[in-house]
Parts: structure tokens; sequence; C-alpha cells
């Protein structure tokens, strides 16, 4: 279904009932609208800030045709949602990210491929689905590299790494992932990890935050900051650049990242591609209150077929945003007591370890 302006009393639908739904959901309230949630946990946290809520499976097709045709408009939280669910909902409503692009972005070796037809560089890889492919594969990327499933691994799940030395037992390994379609990619001898987040809407406008810094710990994002450490402007610029392109050639509408290695070889920079991200991301969540738009704002507005907003950091302050993991949240009242802290909790149950529960963000001196 086409694009429609959508007009504040409107009713945006969003799959996926997570903390990024929650706060797409927190964003389009501030501009008058209504959010319908479709997600299969009862207990899911956008739950608590929506107007309408529906609890079912995302393979329920009737339940998924009620839902669109309850809405003005759809968009998702995350990727890792069935095409076919995709489609369903583009039928009944405007959906946004288009089924195309999830199914680009969802699928590492569509992914990769789309993205080297860009010209623009990645990893190494190869497509693995049997042992006999993964000795191919081994050959002719060589070792170190990262296998990792094809689909519907994140934070570090559904990866292992192929360390540079020793032997390879190929049975074991493809055993251990249970006959899902893999790939294989080299390793990036990378100096810090890198992100841009930036929306497109259905008129082609483009607007890209500061490049982000982001550490990682056990394969979860800890820390991002703003700007990006000791990366040149026109490295900076590039990436950016590298972010547009992606989005207008999946004719893009929405906001989406693009998680990037930085790395130097013989007294230069540059950046390669690791994945793309078709959603709000964690490494923008310092948006919120460093920048004028927030990324979650940004989103709605791309969706809604409004103007994009000014992504500049709030006043030139750099910005510190760190996740609250497992129980780091309970030491949220120390947070509120820390004068310039901006505290954000996602209203989960209970703080498991590796749980993203919330997250901090501060606004240091301007740079």
């Amino acid at each position: 279904m086409t694009s429609r302006i959508l007009t504040p009393g409107s009713t945006l639908g969003i799959v996926g009932g997570g903390q990024l739904g929650r706060m797409i959901a927190l964003a389009a309230a501030d501009y008058g609208l209504k959010v319908h949630v479709f997600a299969p946990d009862a207990d899911s946290p956008a739950f608590d800030v929506a107007a309408a809520a529906t609890v079912a499976a995302y393979d329920d097709a009737a339940a998924l045709r009620r839902f669109a045709e309850s809405v003005d408009a759809v968009t998702y939280e995350f990727e890792n949602i069935p095409r076919e669910t995709a489609e369903i909902l583009a039928a009944g409503a405007p959906l946004h990210p288009s089924a195309e692009a999830l199914a680009t972005t969802q699928d590492r070796l569509a992914e990769k491929t789309f993205i080297n037809e860009l010209g623009i560089p990645t990893a190494p890889f190869r497509a693995v689905d049997s042992g006999d492919d993964l000795d191919r594969a081994i050959a002719a990327i060589g070792r170190p590299a990262v296998l990792k499933t094809r689909r519907f691994g994140y934070d570090g799940k559904g990866q292992r790494m192929i360390g540079p030395e020793g032997s390879v037992d190929r049975s074991a390994i493809m055993a251990e992932f249970g006959g899902a379609p893999l790939i294989l990619e080299g390793y990036v001898p990378f100096e810090r990890e890198v992100s841009v987040v930036a929306a497109r809407s259905g008129d082609g406008s483009f607007a890209a935050f500061d490049l982000c810094e982001n550490e990682h710990r056990d394969h979860i994002l800890a820390v991002t900051r703003v700007p990006a450490g000791g990366v040149s402007p026109e490295t900076a610029a590039s990436a950016v650049e590298i972010a547009r392109r992606i989005a207008e050639a999946l004719d893009y509408v929405g906001v989406l990242a693009v998680e990037m290695f930085l790395v130097r070889e013989n007294g230069s920079e540059r950046v390669v591609v690791n994945e793309i991200a078709p959603r709000v991301h964690n490494s923008g969540h310092w948006t919120i209150e460093g920048a004028l738009t927030s990324q979650f704002a940004q989103h709605v507005r791309a969706v809604c077929s409004w103007p994009l907003g000014d992504p500049s950091r709030t006043g030139g302050m750099a910005v510190e945003m760190r996740n609250l993991i497992g129980a780091e949240a309970e030491g949220w009242a120390a947070i509120l007591a820390e004068g310039g802290a901006s505290l954000h909790l996602y209203g989960k149950g209970e703080p498991r370890p590796g749980r993203k529960m919330g997250h901090v963000t501060r606004l240091l001196p301007r740079v």
C-alpha cells in the first residue's frame, strides 16, 4: 500500500513490544498520535505506553490483518519478523520500512551481497550450508574468521569464532548451529566500532546524526560516545555518505543504523560496513537528550511522511550513553541523584544477566 501523510490523531501501528517500540510510542505521543502495538508477549514494555495492544503471534495472519486495518501506518521495532508477516501488514496499511528493505537486511548473505554491489566494502564472506562449504570458505577467506547464522542473530548470539590456529571439527561446528544457513566472514582488524544512525523519508530527504563510537562488552553494546573519538572529519563524512547510499538504494523510509569498523592501514583510515539495522538502534539512544530531534521522533516523522527534524547535537555537546544491563538498573536511585544524568528505564520485570533494562545519558563539555 502506498504512503500517506498522517495527521495528529492518527494511529501508528508498531510491530514488536520491546524497549524500542516503547520509545517510538512515547515519541509518537509527543506528536499527538495514538499507538497500537502488536506483540506476542502480554508483558511487553511497549504496551504500558500504547493506546491499544494486540497480543498475538507474528504468524497469526488473521490477527495481523485486523491490526493493519485498525491503524493508519505500520512500522516495526526489530527486523526478525518473517517477510510473510511484513507482506500481510503492507497489504492492509502503509508499511515503513518496506518488506523489501526488511528482506534484504534480515539475511546477512543478502545484506552483504547488496552492500558490495554498491561498491561499499565489507569483510570478505562466503555462504556456508554444509561441512564442505565451510572447508571451502575457510580456504578462500583464511583464519581467523567468524561463522554466523544468516538470520536472527543479535548481541553476539548465533556466531562462533574460528581461530587462527588448531584443527576445525566441521561436523561439530555444523551440528552446533543445528542446520541453519550460515555465513563465514573474514575477521576485520579494526581499531574501534562506529555507527551512523540516519533517517530517510519517502520524498528522498535524508538526515544523519553524528558518527557514534560504540564499546561492546560480552557482545552487548555497553557505551556509545558521540562524536566518535579520533576519527577524521573526512572519514566521518564518508561514513555518513555510505549510510545515505544504502538508504537510497533500499528506497528506505524510517531510521536505520549502519554499523561499521574503523580500520587504520599504512597511516590512513577507512570504514568497513559490518551490518545494517533497519530500525531505530541502541547506538542512537543518546539522541533523546543529545540531539535536537531524537532518533525516535525522526522515525515517527519519516513513517508519517512529515519533514525530518534537525539531527544536530544539543548545544554542540559531547554525549555518552550507557546501557543498564541486568542488575546495573538497580542503581537507578544513584543515577537520579546525579546532576546531568538522564535515566531511562524500560519497564521490564526481572533484571536477568545480559538483559537491557534501561540506559543513562550524560551530556559532556562541548567539543
